[in-house]
């Protein structure tokens, strides 16, 4: 099964790129955003394991960086407390009011939210960012190649981009739709939809497409009965990509 070719090209100006349903699945989790225990705890787990990674790549402190799709802010908030000046975009209200009432509750400096598109963030502030993430999102929109091009063009020649999604192949399959949902209960049933998982050699065009070069690719584990995250060579099911702008 392949990504649609819609998915490979960016969407015209103007058009959300953004799944109605996706949204409204994931705003009626909002206020659950940081329970520790509850249906994003995979994503908490996770967190320290992507952040360092990030962070080792390119140190993140003093830096201005943009978190596309940031949800309820996790990774935004983790980012803003390693000295970075973050800004964490999403399209869905509920969730980015969850971000900001913790950001506030937590005394998070030099953290804001806003509700905008990549897209028209990227006509507003190009090439604005030393450093954009977009985690755990690609695999929730009609046009991740859209996506792709926007981060390039809001980050800095010789800034980084990271990427995390999950992989298309039987494997994948097994273990991030049947096992984590319906099997081991760690996501709610649907968080995943099959055809729109990307395959690493899909996510590379739309890099280079896009300006980016890959630096390196990781897989990341996590044991659901440890509850242990560990990063390998194996991209198979859960992978992350830091990439870099080539210069003018």
């Amino acid at each position: 099964m392949s990504i649609p070719e819609s998915t490979l090209s960016p969407a015209t100006p103007k058009q959300v790129n953004a799944d109605p349903a996706e949204l409204a699945k994931f705003s009626e989790l909002a206020h659950r955003w940081w329970d520790l225990e509850g249906e994003f705890k995979p994503l908490h787990l996770i967190n320290p394991v992507r952040l360092g990674w990030i962070d080792a790549h390119q140190p993140l402190k003093g830096l201005r960086v943009l978190d596309v799709g940031c949800g309820g802010g996790i990774l935004s908030d983790a980012m803003a407390r390693k000295g970075a000046q973050v800004t964490g975009i999403d399209l869905s209200d509920k969730a980015l009011k969850v971000a900001q009432m913790h950001a506030l509750e937590a005394g998070t400096p030099q953290l804001q939210f806003r509700a905008i598109a990549a897209e028209d963030l990227a006509q507003e502030q190009a090439g604005a960012f030393d450093v954009v993430t977009c985690m755990e999102m690609l695999e929730h929109v009609p046009d991740p190649a859209s996506i792709v091009q926007a981060c390039a063009d809001l980050v800095k020649p010789g800034g980084w981009v990271f990427f995390s999604t999950i992989n298309r192949n039987a494997r994948a399959f097994l273990q991030a739709i049947v096992g984590a949902e319906y099997v081991l209960n760690l996501l709610p049933r649907g968080t995943h939809e099959y055809a729109k998982l990307i395959q690493p050699a899909e996510l590379a065009r739309a890099c280079r497409a896009a300006g980016l070069s890959w630096r390196e690719v990781k897989g990341m584990r996590y044991n659901p009965f440890t509850h242990r995250v560990s990063l390998n060579d194996d991209p198979s099911v859960n992978y992350m990509v830091a990439t870099q702008k080539g210069p003018r």
